[in-house]
This record gives structure tokens, sequence and C-alpha cells, in this order.
């Protein structure tokens, strides 16, 4: 068990597909120091679909909170604010499963948990000292969402489409864009944004080096 001189500070960071989540908490990692920060990403907690055939998996709804194990997910940040370890899972997006391999992620001063739905459930929010919903336009979120899954998820150009029009955006209308009202700090432009991101940073590394 590993015991720190302050309380561990949790920082949420979501926001639509595409909206530059990943380059906003790459930043604060860089910034900030990796070595400081625990960085977990939701998408690692989406649930196994290993027992459903594989056209069965293709036609789940990944967008819908139920997709992911909210309740993994709160042991973990619980066990690590407590000082603890804990094996995250990793997910294999071509299969719609879980891999036998876990990472081990151990307790920093900081955790950041970065997704799109992290503050659409509300016992998830409220271990959140600190909570970032990155904006950006549809339009631009779509394009970065295609060129995302195409390659790096191997996925087509249909397919992509489909599930945007079916899932993604009707999902986001219902969960992603309402949890907004929870943040407290909303962040324009994504990760182009470097004046919200120089505060942002500023006032993490305030907040680590014991600051009020």
């Amino acid at each position: 068990m590993q015991a720190f001189e302050r309380p561990i500070l949790v920082i949420g960071v979501a926001g639509g597909t595409g909206a530059g989540k990943t380059t906003i908490s790459h930043t604060i990692l860089d910034r900030v120091g990796a070595d400081r920060i625990a960085y977990i990403q939701h998408d690692s907690y989406y649930r196994d679909l290993g027992h459903l055939t594989m056209d069965e998996r293709k036609t789940r709804n990944f967008d819908h909170p139920d997709s992911l194990e909210n309740e993994l997910l709160i042991e973990h940040l619980l066990a690590l604010r407590a000082g603890k370890c804990v094996d995250v899972p990793t997910y294999d997006f071509l299969t719609y499963t879980r891999r036998s391999e876990t990472e081990c992620l151990c307790p920093q001063p900081i955790i950041l948990v970065e997704g799109i739905l992290v503050f659409a459930d509300r016992a998830l929010r409220e271990l959140m000292d600190i909570k970032i919903y990155v904006d950006a336009d549809a339009d631009v979120r779509l394009i970065r969402r295609l060129e995302r899954d195409i390659v790096e998820r191997g996925r087509s150009f249909n397919s992509v489409i489909s599930q945007y029009l079916n899932t993604v955006r009707p999902m986001h209308l219902e969960f992603v864009e309402p949890s907004k009202r929870y943040a407290d700090i909303i962040v324009p432009e994504g990760g182009r944004n470097t004046v919200a991101l120089d505060m942002i940073c500023a006032r993490i590394i305030t907040l680590l080096d014991g600051g009020a």
C-alpha cells in the first residue's frame, strides 16, 4: 500500500467522441508529469461480449452507459485512492472481448480518468475532484472518429458511419451532451484551446504542490 502526503486528486475528462479528450489528457500527462499521474481510459472497461456470437456483438450499443462496467472502474478508483494497485482490463475492439492480459496500475498523486461517459454515472462522477468537459463541433468530431476507427481499430468506412448514425449520435444527445452540466470546466475547441490547457495544467500543478 502506498501513502501520499495529500489526498489523491481524481480528475475526469469527458466529452463527445473525437472532441479532443485524449489530446487534453496527454497534454496534462506531459506538462504535469506522467510519473505523477495514474491514467485510466474508460474504454478499457467495456463489458466482455465473448459469450455472444460475432453478429450479436456487432449489434450491441457501445455508446450506452450500460455497455461499460462502471462498477469495476469505481472499485478500482476507490482502491487507488486507498493506496492499492489495480489490474486494469485491456479491451480488444476487433473481437469485442477483454484480453487475458491486464495492466497493473499503481496509485499516484493524481488519477486521470478519460471517457465520453464518465460524467453520465452519478456514482462515478462523485468520485472526481475536477471534472473537465471537452467540447467540439459535431462535424469535427465525426471526422476524427472516422480516422481513429479506420486506422486504429480496423473498421470500415461504412461501418463507422452506420454506427455513428444508429448509436453514437443518438447516445451523444441523450447521455453525453447532458453530462456537460456537471463539468467544472468546459473547454471549447478541444485540444486546440491552448489558453484553456495552460490554465488547467497550471491549476493542477498548484494543487499538486500544495497550493490553494
